[in-house]
């Protein structure tokens, strides 16, 4: 039987996916990345290689969706209070970095004998760094959510705010003037903000009743559909508002980090961003004229050279500016030394102004372009250069397949002692850290310890937290033990959590966490080094032991009201004096209270001072 005719061709979308499928396990494992491979095998299949496809504008249009979703899914792990701590990585490097490398680069223009118009314009769109590609190589070195890679996010982050005053900037500096619409610019800037409002007021307040009715209905493909909805809708009301898809993405991911259905958006939008990354990269690698660049090599291999090391030197400078260590500094300049997507927008801008002619739009885009495809080789430079001043793994095993009854997170002062009894009584233990150093001093004594970050989700299944009964975090950091109890109480819930506490407010937040057990990491040694003072003192032990359980019944009583009156409730039952009856307290406290509460008071109240005295 003869196959009938039908309008859908599925040679091109067999060409992309053979492609991206051929060219990326190969660049994979040659270490080079699934970035390069993808824009490989987009310059392979496009105009200019084998001919499968002759308008990769008309795909990339569509893959930029990707970018979209990326920042979608980053926005999720940007909870506001976290997003508040980066405001001074967001505004204060972030903007230091590109002033600092676009007047550097316009300089470079001026002095090649541009106008300094055109200078200024191509300057800036090669100070914008490409998103999609820093943040798909932080992905795939885990290191996004790593201190560095947080510094970068919050870079790229304003470098999308900065596209829309660019944008402006290129119709105001046309030399003929012509404007881009006909709307007067007040009317611009209103539309714009309206648009965020309407975003914002939306996602906090509409969304999470929204998806509880979705949730209800038990369908999984209209929770999909709604996931994607969000981030297609939000992104459409940005872009009609004159702003950033991705920006608009990035604020409902921000608005809903704090949602119940938060871990269930990420996965059901993970595999489409990865899709669409994919074809992005792919649409960038057509888009690459190679007979503009065969023509014209030695002109592009100039600005491409000038601008990647310029810009590279500006970053460097702008992170030791900032305190960032040599390899830190090494590792960021050199990953985002590339022009970006967001280059060719404003390129085009440009060309409509009548600021560039059609031959430099051109070259420019060749530069951006071919700059985006040599980043995962300056990526593996950087690891080279700061080689030196970063950690090795060698002899280091990373956690892959573990299956103990017990995992124990973070093996420091505290992890060690904890996991004597339990490796005495012959338990089951698997151990993780994120310390080489400790790593490689511990197997010294005899000790088997995996390389692992319990922040990320992927790692806590390769330890195996998915069959773990119980899960001890013993890391010394709060925001690390937050984030890991986090992850835990959403994707292991059948686990026993087991965490150290930094102090009594990080114990009230562990309690409201609803973890297991907590501890202070303090808390028991100052009570044997109490009960030790009494016992010099001639303490008799009975009355001592006494002493010590009034002390620890007084304790469990003070959290107990502080759950429900905050940090300063209990006050009346803290011991400030001394009086015959220990087991007695004072109804109230006429001193002082102790130094760490009055510290943890003064941190909630965002102030380092201790509190007035009570009458």
């Amino acid at each position: 039987m003869a196959v009938e005719g039908h309008g859908f061709d599925l040679i091109p979308a067999v060409a992309l996916l053979g492609a991206g499928v051929v060219a990326v396990p190969i660049f994979k494992r040659i270490g080079l990345g699934s970035v390069l491979g993808y824009l490989v095998a987009g310059i392979a299949i496009g105009p200019f290689g084998l001919g499968l496809f002759q308008e990769p504008g008309d795909i990339l249009a569509v893959a930029e969706l990707g970018v979209v979703m990326l920042l979608f899914i980053i926005g999720l792990e940007m909870k506001p209070s976290r997003l508040w701590s980066l405001r001074r990585d967001i505004f204060g490097l972030g903007l230091s970095q590109i002033a600092f490398c676009g007047a550097l680069l316009t300089g470079v223009g001026v002095l090649a004998g541009y106008p300094w118009q055109a200078a200024f314009i191509a300057a800036m769109g090669f100070t914008m760094t490409s998103t999609a590609i820093v943040l798909q190589l932080l992905d795939e070195r885990g290191e996004t959510n790593a201190p560095q890679g947080q510094k970068i996010v919050s870079v790229l982050l304003l470098e999308d705010l900065a596209i829309v005053p660019l944008l402006v900037a290129a119709t105001l500096l046309a030399p003929t003037q012509v404007a881009v619409t006909g709307n007067p610019r007040w009317l611009e800037v209103v539309i714009a903000l309206a648009a965020i409002v309407f975003l914002v007021t939306f996602s906090k307040y509409l969304l999470n009743p929204i998806f509880r009715i979705f949730a209800a209905a038990q369908a999984r493909e209209v929770m999909t559909a709604a996931a994607l909805l969000v981030v297609l809708g939000s992104a459409l009301v940005m872009d009609l508002g004159g702003l950033s898809m991705a920006m608009g993405a990035f604020i409902a991911g921000v608005l809903l980090s704090e949602s119940t259905f938060r871990h269930q958006l990420e996965a059901d939008i993970e595999p489409f961003r990865g899709l669409l990354l994919g074809l992005f990269f792919l649409s960038v690698g057509m888009s690459l004229d190679l007979s503009l660049v065969l023509r014209d090599w030695t002109m592009i291999l100039a600005i491409v050279s000038a601008f990647v090391i310029v810009k590279s030197g500006g970053i460097y400078l702008i992170a030791r500016l900032f305190r960032s260590k040599h390899p830190e500094a090494i590792h960021r300049a050199l990953l985002m030394a590339q022009g970006g997507e967001f280059a060719f927008v404003l390129y085009t801008a440009a060309f409509d102004s009548g600021i560039f002619d059609a031959e430099l739009t051109a070259r420019l885009n060749a530069a951006v372009i071919i700059s985006m495809a040599v980043t995962p080789l300056l990526a593996i430079l950087a690891d080279r250069l700061a080689r030196s001043g970063s950690e090795s793994f060698e002899g280091i095993e990373f956690a892959n397949g573990l299956s103990g009854t017990t995992l124990l997170i973070g093996f420091g002062r505290f992890g060690q002692v904890v996991s004597q009894p339990l490796l005495s009584r012959g338990v089951d233990v698997s151990i993780i850290d994120n310390d080489t150093d400790m790593i490689r001093a511990a197997a010294r004594f005899g000790f088997k310890i995996y390389y692992g970050d319990g922040t990320r989700l992927d790692v806590l299944r390769a330890a195996g937290a998915g069959t773990a009964k119980v899960i001890a975090v013993c890391v010394d950091k709060r925001e690390t033990a937050d984030k890991i109890v986090e992850l835990i109480k959403a994707e292991f819930p059948l686990a026993q959590i087991l965490v150290r506490s930094f102090d009594r407010g990080h114990t009230l937040d562990l309690i409201a966490a609803g973890v297991d057990y907590q501890i202070r990491e303090t808390f028991e040694s100052a009570m044997s080094f109490g009960a030790a003072a009494l016992d010099i003192l001639g303490v008799p032990q009975d009355e001592a032991n006494e002493i010590m359980e009034g002390v620890r019944e007084r304790d469990a009583e003070r959290l107990r009201l502080q759950q429900v009156e905050g940090i300063w409730g209990g006050r009346g039952i803290l011991k400030t004096e001394p009086t015959p009856t220990p087991l007695t307290p004072p109804k109230r406290a006429s001193r002082p209270l102790s130094e760490e509460t009055a510290v943890v008071a003064a941190e909630e109240d965002g102030k380092r001072e201790r509190p007035a005295p009570q009458p």
